[in-house]
């Protein structure tokens, strides 16, 4: 059950609060900026790395702890680490050899950086959705000397069997999540937007009830599930609705900032119905 006044509000990126122009719109960045003037903390919460992230934190004016890897890591805007939990690296190295053999294109995220063995797309598409800060290498598995964030798999128009291998094949001992139509990742267990959620609310002194969360993918359920108040984008996956607690427009529609207008802005404007 919700207890208003929201007091913190997490925003997954990537279909959410961005589109592929990887821009906020301007009703977004002013409903942001209001919670913010009214003491709403904003945080972002997202499968990107810390460096990918802090230039969207940035744009918003977030100077709070960032949500990163999925939950995997909490971090403030400066980079100093509050919270992290870790791949195995057996784990990873058996990930990036079942990927090699499958002809995957695989992609490690170690100490802040992406490594791959080959670029399969245009550069800008590795900085604007994976990482700024991208290396190829001749081998991933000599950089496992020490446990990695996670590993994820760029699909090639085959997302669906990747996920259902990796599944089938780690079972119970990673976290296998979609989180873009091209991405599959492979997280430490027991990682998911909803515990990192739960991590910075505890950190922050915010009580679960008074926390709103707006996700759009199956990596955005859980976080969505564990807030007080959960909403789904529109245009989101019919596993993040079926846990939503509103269904917010869709991007296209600025989602994201209707909700919070509605929900943190509007003291007037509590029910849950669907518009």
């Amino acid at each position: 059950m919700t207890q208003l006044p929201i007091r913190l509000i997490a925003l997954d990126l990537d279909g959410t609060a961005i589109g592929p122009e990887q821009e906020f719109a301007p009703r977004a960045v002013r409903a942001v900026a209001e919670a913010q003037r009214r003491g709403i903390v904003v945080t972002l919460a997202t499968g990107r790395s810390p460096v990918s992230t802090r230039p969207f934190a940035e744009a918003l004016n977030i100077h709070v702890p960032l949500i990163c890897y999925q939950g995997g890591l909490i971090a403030e805007t400066d980079g100093r680490v509050l919270h992290r939990i870790a791949l195995d690296r057996g784990l990873a190295a058996q990930v990036i050899t079942l990927a090699e053999s499958r002809g995957w294109h695989v992609n490690l995220y170690q100490d802040g950086l992406l490594y791959l063995t080959e670029f399969r797309h245009p550069t800008p598409f590795y900085e604007a959705l994976l990482n700024p800060a991208a290396q190829c290498v001749p081998d991933l598995r000599p950089l496992l000397d020490h446990d990695p964030d996670k590993v994820i798999i760029v699909a090639e128009g085959n997302g669906d069997e990747i996920q259902a291998e990796l599944r089938e094949r780690f079972d119970g001992q990673m976290q296998i999540v979609r989180s873009h139509e091209l991405f599959i990742e492979a997280n430490p267990p027991g990682v998911d937007k909803g515990r990192g959620l739960a991590w910075l609310a505890a950190h922050l002194g915010v009580p679960q009830s008074q926390v709103m969360a707006v996700g759009d993918q199956d990596n955005d359920a859980p976080m969505v599930a564990w807030a007080g108040l959960g909403v789904a984008m529109g245009n989101a996956s019919a596993a993040c609705k079926s846990v939503a607690d509103w269904i917010a427009p869709p991007l296209s529609e600025d989602g994201a900032a209707v909700a919070i207008e509605r929900f943190a802005l509007d003291d007037n404007h509590t029910d849950l119905d669907c518009q």
